[in-house]
């Protein structure tokens, strides 16, 4: 970890960077402190609103932390209560209104109590944004499983009706031929970061159609807490081509279009559009792309990724949280990464999630291996794919070309005693697997059978990934897995779970494999290196840096991932380590003030330090009217 209290002689470029926010009015400390304002800035905000509309409006708004000299400036006085309160005293007050109304605000007994606290969180966001994400980055491991995974899955299924103030756009079928004009709706003139989903594959939860819009807020908010875009330039986007969820078709309260979803060329000239439309109004936007079905997934990733600035969280982001983790699971039993080809890993599950792990762990061990054709092959080797049918061979008719690479040899596999379409139980009790991947969506996939069976490991500590969100979907709990496998596994998830109380002092500690550790940190430092395309190689950095990111104690304590409330310091790492592959491969074209070549001259340490003097921080800005 670096550390910025330690005096660094600054270059050239970043004393420019430095200047221009001298310039633009910010009053940065001296350069020796290692400190300087961010380049979202503490400037004087210029607003064309006064009295009630500021109020009414979350972006500005700050309740009673409106100094007397903003009330007079901005009409305020006497529609404020008199004491000026500070930020701290709001959260403490937000904070036991919080705990107090956690069950008054349940609907009944079947409304879950982190659903009551989505819903006052939301009516904070709703109310004050800056606010909002001081109470979220303060307490971030409590509320990140209330904003994003796992709550986020109940939020879509019942958004239409929790819906109460829009947020987002919406693009939809009936919106061809508009959507050129339609981003013009948008207030903001500068967006940064766009999450779009076309609702298809919500979670392991289904077709949840125009609902699906819940995890692009969700997973904006954390690009706000951890890599801190300014949420003034981020937009959560639904594309609503229909839905093939027969209960939505049939309810009368279902927000989005009632009819089945488009396929074909259809659907592909709606999403052609709206890409052609967002880069349009903002070219160096970042569009991730979330929770598209398997068989579109891979199709738009190929069909974008060398001309937009875009990647697919699901396919890309999964895999390489679950490259930092096997590369951790590695270390963890005492073995250098460098040994991580010599792994056997089972695979349960072939959706797009599956696919994107396999294809990038096979490059990661083909470049240890040499980076060559020979390498690429035996490094294939390594896995055992199993869909809902069973084990994947070279017979298996109709076979996903996506998964076709992954097949096993006939021959091979009747000499390991399996076959075509072999259960989990029996793949795992053949193989005996360094290591269990479960990206199924399917709950309680690895049952007794399996876990017992994975006892039989030829590994001194074998590691078991349950990935699949949200909580229901995970293919067995860290309690199952400790109590069969034993008390030496590592264990993994999608979503969180308690460590396990092993007895005699000792933990069980269930790692969190949650795409929040890259996703951030890949967006912001594709952002700030101004990259043209989000490559291969800036993906593999993100991932070789969170799985360098813990010591070596820590991980042959079984702790593979860290603690989410580092989450920004994590996320400026990743950020930093993306841009400098970024600057490697020459895809940098600077943004903002710091240009190409000024980026290209700064050293490790001043990257780390330009990203984290880019990330906005929920601060109240001084604001000013100023008549339109």
């Amino acid at each position: 970890m670096s550390n910025f209290n330690s005096p660094i002689r600054l270059s050239s470029s970043l004393i420019k960077h430095l200047k221009y926010r001298v310039r633009m009015g910010s009053n940065p400390l001296l350069p020796h402190s290692r400190s300087f304002t961010t380049t979202e800035g503490h400037r004087p905000i210029i607003v064309h609103k006064r009295s009630l509309d500021i109020l009414h409006d979350p972006w500005f708004n700050k309740g009673t932390s409106f100094s007397f000299t903003e009330r007079d400036r901005l009409d305020l006085r006497g529609l404020l209560p008199p004491n000026v309160m500070s930020t701290e005293q709001q959260i403490e007050r937000f904070m036991v209104d919080l705990k107090r109304l956690e069950e008054q605000a349940r609907d009944g007994p079947s409304d879950p109590n982190a659903l009551a606290k989505w819903r006052i969180l939301n009516r904070l966001h709703d109310r004050n944004e800056t606010m909002y994400y001081k109470v979220l980055i303060a307490n971030i491991e409590e509320y990140a499983p209330i904003v994003y995974t796992p709550t986020v899955g109940l939020v879509c299924q019942n958004y239409s009706g929790l819906f109460r103030r829009p947020r987002g756009m919406y693009f939809s079928a009936e919106d061809r031929g508009e959507m050129m004009s339609m981003v013009y709706n948008w207030p903001a003139d500068q967006v940064d970061m766009i999450v779009v989903t076309d609702g298809s594959r919500i979670l392991g939860l289904g077709d949840l159609g125009v609902q699906g819009i819940g995890i692009a807020i969700g997973k904006l908010d954390l690009y706000v807490a951890a890599a801190g875009i300014n949420p003034q330039r981020v937009l959560p986007v639904m594309i609503d081509v229909g839905t093939n969820n027969e209960k939505l078709l049939k309810d009368p309260l279902y927000l989005g279009l009632q009819r089945h979803r488009l396929d074909s060329d259809e659907y592909l000239a709606v999403i052609d559009e709206f890409m052609e439309a967002v880069f349009t109004r903002w070219p160096h936007v970042i569009v991730q792309f979330e929770d598209f079905q398997s068989k579109w997934a891979f199709k738009l990733l190929q069909r974008y990724r060398n001309t937009y600035r875009m990647f697919n969280d699901d396919v890309q982001g999964t895999a390489g949280v679950a490259i930092a983790g096997l590369l951790g699971a590695v270390r963890a039993q005492g073995r250098p990464m460098i040994d991580f080809p010599k792994q056997k890993i089972v695979v349960a599950g072939a959706g797009s999630a599956g696919i994107g792990v396999l294809n990038a762990t096979r490059k990661t061990m083909a470049r240890m291996l040499g980076n060559n054709e020979h390498a690429f092959q035996s490094a294939g080797r390594q896995f055992w794919v199993v869909d809902a049918k069973g084990l994947i061979t070279e017979e298996r008719e109709d076979l996903d070309p996506e998964a076709r690479p992954f097949a096993r040899n006939v021959k091979e596999i009747h000499r390991q005693g399996l076959r075509e379409g072999a259960s989990l139980v029996e793949v795992v009790q053949q193989v005996k697997p360094d290591v269990l991947l479960g990206l199924s969506a399917v709950g309680g996939l690895f049952s007794k059978e399996v876990l017992e069976a994975l006892r039989g490991s030829t590994s001194t500590r074998p590691a078991i990934f349950a990935m699949s969100n949200p909580t229901t979907n995970a293919e067995c709990t860290p309690e199952e897995a400790f109590s069969i496998v034993g008390d030496n596994v590592v264990f993994a998830s999608g979503s969180p779970f308690k460590d396990v109380d092993l007895g005699n002092g000792h933990i069980g500690h269930c790692n969190q494999g949650n795409n929040m550790y890259l996703f951030p940190g890949i967006g912001l430092g594709t952002l700030l290196s101004g990259s043209r395309i989000v490559s291969d190689g800036m993906l593999q950095a993100a991932a070789e840096c969170l799985a360098a990111y813990m010591t070596d104690e820590e991980v042959l304590k079984g702790v593979i991932y860290p603690s989410i409330s580092s989450i920004r310091d994590i996320t400026k790492e990743v950020a930093a380590a993306v841009i400098k592959e970024a600057i490697e491969e020459d895809l940098v074209e600077g943004y903002r003030e710091m240009d190409s070549r000024e980026l290209q001259k700064l050293s490790q340490e001043e990257i780390k330090e330009y990203v984290q003097n880019s990330m906005w921080s929920p601060e109240y800005p001084t604001l000013v009217y100023r008549k339109e």
